[in-house]
């Protein structure tokens, strides 16, 4: 028997405009409405019973379909895009239609399904492609494809899917005795995936053996020496030591465990995920906010050991996913303003950086020193993109209670609540941000009422003034918090907002040790590698510039002073929709230009951006 919860709260309606809004749009009409266009296409198509039947290896191709439910269900549903829709809908009756009488909605083969009875042992071992599988990872994105079209289009059928997969996962891992950490490569990081999904759907049924599905999960991915996610996240180790260190999964995995604990309410869950989410934010990001490793001798898309840094790392487009989707769970628990932040700063930078503006191309890899080259037919960053920016229109704004709500990405954008009193209430954003820090937003509710709107103060700016139709509002303004206006609010009323957008210089060194043993036993400790990199920011914005002369991909600079505000030098824009430019002064050469990141160099395939500049070593 299936329930559901429904919200009692109407839903708000939020429209992006400006470089977000534009990058939304491309994507719908791109990737959402031409990668699948019914069940004759490939990446639906193949869960058919002939393809189902010879497919003996498989991979992850079968994801696309879960991600593509996912991302273009909310499209659909917030653009009122009926030809979406129906697409949407159609698709997802004829995959409900190839389910299984047991559940099963995958892409392998009876003999290589999770609940192939001939099974004995791992099914997985890393480093083994002929031996891997990616059913339950599959299953999961499949999972979280359905209840999304419910969410949006409330058809039973879909979540009565939806059920069937989770029953038929609890069958095998508790009835069955397989433990879910044989199903997946990386130490079963890429099978306990299945916590978000089985959480997700506890929350749509209030069905008690979902969350105890969920609760499995994570016991048995604890009990794996590997892995042991819960054990060694509040044993506070780097999260380049959970497992292999895989950016995409240990992400995905810590979503779900943020919503184990709203779930359960367990605060183990929660600092866990807190513990994790410091050692990610210290040493495995980029300036523009995407997961990065992949130096040395540790694969292209595992964080590094956390002392590690290069301007050459690898940033896969999927793990900025899972890291926007950890920072919403973050913010929906805890309101803190930081985690609202990385979502800004993700998407401005590595984000929007490995998207074309086509809406149908994105970089399986970007780097902050790197070429730009868009991938294949069946990468999975594709999906993962098109699916990370559907995240952005409800971080945006967040309705906290019945009478607040927050402002937590700034750019043009409309917004509709329902507040207590004042019927609904419309919000209107008019700047040029990124661009520049001067916001305008246009509050109109039905009638006057009071009620708080609370604005995200971001950590980059230093004297930040806000007003309400001209009139300073009293109280400190703090960076990196937020700001709360509660006052008795008319149709017509003004908030402006001032950020200084002051560009900065940022410094970061490279290096590496040798350790040996000293004839007494002693250890000794030698620097055998030093480099130091600049690299300039502004506002949420990354700056980069292209080749060097046109030609090099690197270069040794030396800056024509120490003070950043003698050395960088903000041109004027020539329009209001023009990105703006810096120029880093340099001595012994001529100044270098930089723009946002995510333009930088062309956005054409094959072009190159590079963020940080090595310096000259001290003499």
């Amino acid at each position: 028997m299936v329930s559901g919860v429904s919200s009692m709260r109407e839903a708000p309606h939020i429209e992006l405009h400006g470089l977000l809004g534009q990058a939304l749009f491309a994507s719908k009409s791109g990737r959402l409405s031409r990668f699948i266009v019914g069940a004759q296409s490939p990446a639906i198509a193949m869960f058919a019973p002939e393809p189902v039947s010879r497919n003996l290896e498989g991979d992850w191709y079968g994801e696309h379909a879960g991600k593509w439910l996912y991302a273009a269900a909310r499209a659909a549903k917030r653009s009122g895009d009926l030809g979406l829709s129906d697409n949407v809908q159609t698709v997802a009756d004829h995959l409900v239609s190839m389910q299984g009488s047991d559940g099963y909605l995958g892409t392998y083969a009876p003999a290589r399904r999770f609940t192939g009875k001939s099974l004995r042992g791992p099914v997985t071992w890393d480093g083994a492609p002929e031996k891997r599988t990616w059913d339950i990872w599959i299953h999961s994105y499949m999972l979280l494809g359905l209840l999304e079209v419910h969410r949006n289009f409330a058809r039973p059928s879909y979540l009565l899917a939806a059920c069937k997969i989770a029953d038929l996962c609890w069958t095998m891992l508790h009835e069955g005795a397989i433990n879910i950490t044989e199903l997946g490569n990386h130490h079963g990081m890429s099978a306990t995936v299945l916590l978000d999904a089985a959480v997700e759907l506890f929350i749509a049924t209030n069905e008690p053996r979902h969350l105890a599905l969920a609760e499995l999960i994570l016991q048995q991915a604890d009990q794996r020496p590997e892995l042991a996610l819960l054990r060694k996240s509040l044993g506070g180790v780097d999260a380049s030591e959970i497992s292999a260190g895989k950016a995409y999964q240990l992400c995905w995995n810590l979503v779900g465990l943020a919503k184990l604990h709203k779930a359960t309410g367990d605060p183990r869950y929660l600092q866990a995920v807190l513990n994790m989410w410091t050692s990610i934010r210290l040493h495995h990001l980029t300036l523009g906010g995407g997961p990065w490793g992949g130096v040395g001798l540790r694969s292209r898309e595992i964080f590094n050991h956390h002392s590690v840094f290069s301007p050459n790392g690898y940033v896969e487009t999927c793990s900025v996913l899972a890291w926007i989707q950890l920072n919403r769970e973050l913010h929906l628990i805890t309101g803190e303003a930081k985690y609202a932040e990385e979502i800004e700063c993700s998407a401005y930078n590595d984000l929007l950086g490995a998207m074309d503006p086509n809406g149908e191309d994105w970089c399986y890899y970007s780097f902050p020193n790197g070429r730009r080259v868009y991938t294949t037919y069946w990468r999975c960053c594709k999906s993962s993109g098109a699916m990370a920016l559907e995240e952005l229109p409800g971080a945006a704004y967040v309705q906290t209670d019945e009478r607040t709500l927050t402002v937590n990405l700034f750019g043009p954008s409309t917004a509709s609540f329902p507040l207590e009193g004042a019927g609904r209430v419309n919000i209107e954003q008019q700047t040029a941000y990124p661009y520049d820090g001067y916001v305008q937003i246009a509050v109109d509710p039905v009638q006057t009422a009071r009620f708080t709107i609370c604005i995200r103060i971001p950590s980059w700016t230093h004297g930040a003034r806000i007003h309400v139709n001209s009139v300073d509002c009293p109280g400190p303004v703090i960076s990196g918090t937020y700001f709360a206006i509660d006052r008795i609010w008319q149709p017509g009323d003004i908030l402006s907002l001032n950020f200084p957008m002051e560009p900065v210089l940022h410094r970061r060194s490279s290096f590496s040790l040798q350790e040996s043993k000293a004839p007494d036993g002693g250890a000794v400790v030698q620097e055998v590698m030093h480099l130091d990199y600049c690299a300039i920011t502004r506002g949420p914005l990354v700056f980069s510039t292209g080749l060097i002369d046109g030609y090099k991909s690197a270069e040794t600079v030396r800056l024509a002073a120490e003070s950043a505000h003698e050395v960088l030098e903000l041109l004027e824009s020539v329009g209001v929709d023009d990105p703006p430019v810096i120029r880093l002064h340099l001595a012994e050469r001529s100044a270098l230009t930089f723009e946002p990141y995510f333009s930088a160099g062309g956005r054409a395939d094959g072009t190159w951006r590079l963020t940080w500049m090595q310096l000259a070593p001290s003499i």
